[in-house]
């Protein structure tokens, strides 16, 4: 059947984003309503929650989707006020530097409870509702290129993300049954206010110059790559994790060089 631009609609449609307050979590959640949906903010900060509530017309819930019993009272109030989800975007999580000699314990776990732990719960906790719903779905892991490349400080970090990537492809296989479908989102450098904070101007204009496309990211890219795999759009896509990234994974470690102009491999 021929698509037609209804298919990218998302009206009637109810959407959670976890960690929906700032940064890519925000740009989706704006980019998910900009298209129908109405949308369910679980963020643990209660002032940026109830912003991007405000902004979107959705329902702002006080969330740490590290802990079950957050997430089953979130998703609970989330059916009750606005209906069984169609659509989850699995976005929280964070990171610190965490050298392999260094890190605790305590850090290992935090990272992973951040990064991998809540997409389990989250996925697993929501999915459930679209089972019972038995009207499909769409849920939607963002992970990170760092989780397909060595990220040196970082490991524990790179180990998570790699794992939302092959969770992604095992539970899409266990859910396309129920015709959920379960792809992932791998930014870069993606600009946003965690990454301001964490580099300064001559860094991110260092960073810029790795990127094919020669920029950083912006939200909105996310957002338009969220939308494609919410919508029925992809409805035959499942499993897979696209990079949007201007090209950093593609290159492999190749850049323009600054003077040049062309692609060198490693330090010019």
């Amino acid at each position: 059947m021929p698509i037609t631009p209804s298919a990218v609609s998302l009206q009637g449609r109810v959407a959670i984003v976890t960690g929906g307050g700032a940064g890519i979590g925000r740009g989706i959640a704006a980019g998910l309503a900009a298209f129908g949906a109405t949308v369910a903010i679980w963020e643990r900060d209660a002032t940026s929650a109830a912003a991007v509530a405000t902004e979107t017309g959705g329902l702002a819930l006080v969330t740490d989707v590290r802990d079950s019993a957050q997430v089953d009272a979130a998703l609970a109030r989330t059916v009750e006020q606005l209906g069984p989800p169609q659509i989850l975007v699995n976005n929280a999580g964070g990171t610190f530097s965490s050298p392999l000699l260094e890190t605790s314990e305590n850090g290992w776990d935090a990272l992973y409870r951040a990064n991998l732990g809540s997409v389990l719960l989250c996925t697993q906790r929501v999915a459930r509702v679209m089972v019972e719903a038995a009207d499909g779905g769409s849920i939607i892991n963002i992970t990170s290129i760092e989780g397909v490349r060595a990220a040196p400080g970082y490991a524990a970090y790179a180990a998570a993300k790699a794992g939302v990537i092959n969770y992604t492809r095992t539970a899409a296989l266990e859910l396309a049954e129920h015709g959920i479908r379960v792809n992932g989102l791998a930014p870069d450098f993606t600009v946003t206010e965690g990454l301001a904070a964490m580099t300064g101007p001559q860094r991110l204009r260092d960073a810029e110059r790795m990127v094919p496309m020669g920029r950083g990211g912006h939200v909105d890219e996310m957002a338009g790559a969220a939308v494609f795999l919410a919508s029925d759009l992809s409805g035959y896509v499942t499993g897979q994790t696209i990079h949007v990234d201007g090209g950093t994974h593609a290159a492999g470690g190749w850049y323009r060089h600054p003077e040049s102009g062309q692609y060198v491999l490693g330090p010019g």
